[in-house]
């Protein structure tokens, strides 16, 4: 559809990553918020290139480690990261706007706090166990990642991050856990296509 798009998780991923190389305790929050403005943080929003880079190094591939799931929560209940971060992700959101080019933004809170005047707002959920095989299949590398293992790290992330686990009134809820990849994407291409009036390129392209 010709959008940008932004992972805002990764971009608390990434300061996690930093935070974590330099032996910073990510549970002292007085130490995450000393040293929150210390790492460059950049994004991609080229969907067809996506990229984390922390102080000019590429880390897409590291912020994904069980290591990381673990220590991020911790790290973006600290509230001048959250202020860092989505202050980040407001200037992202404009420059595209100006761009004239609309974007895509995924992360838990983007329909309440970072940009509560979207026009097409989805809030996708799925069971427990559905979220837990797709991420155990995309951590097919690490021999010690089950899916109860990853279940079990996942709720705990979920209680540590249940307080912007909130679903905008405006929002449309998706329940993808009995469809496919592609079901998904064709209904929020429709969905968008309705409510922003963009150009139906999505029934062109499935």
């Amino acid at each position: 559809m010709g959008l940008r798009y932004l992972d805002t998780g990764a971009m608390y991923r990434a300061l996690t990553w930093w935070l974590l190389a330099h032996g910073i305790d990510v549970d002292d929050r007085d130490a995450v918020a000393q040293h929150v403005a210390d790492p460059v943080i950049e994004a991609s929003t080229d969907p067809d290139d996506p990229w984390v880079m922390v102080d000019g190094r590429d880390v897409s591939a590291a912020i994904r480690t069980r290591e990381v799931s673990g220590a991020v929560s911790a790290v973006a209940q600290v509230p001048q990261v959250r202020a860092r971060l989505i202050a980040m992700q407001r200037e992202i959101i404009a420059r595209a706007r100006a761009e004239g080019r609309g974007i895509v933004v995924e992360g838990r809170d983007i329909g309440t706090v970072v940009a509560p005047d979207a026009v097409v707002k989805v809030f996708l959920i799925a069971s427990e166990l559905a979220r837990a095989t797709r991420r155990t299949a995309e951590l097919a590398a690490d021999p010690a990642a089950t899916v109860t293992t990853t279940q079990s790290e996942q709720a705990r992330r979920d209680r540590m991050d249940a307080g912007q686990m909130v679903r905008a009134v405006d929002a449309v809820e998706i329940d993808s856990t009995m469809f496919a990849l592609g079901d998904v994407i064709a209904m929020i291409t429709d969905l968008a296509t309705e409510r922003a009036d963009l150009p139906d390129t999505a029934r062109t392209t499935r």
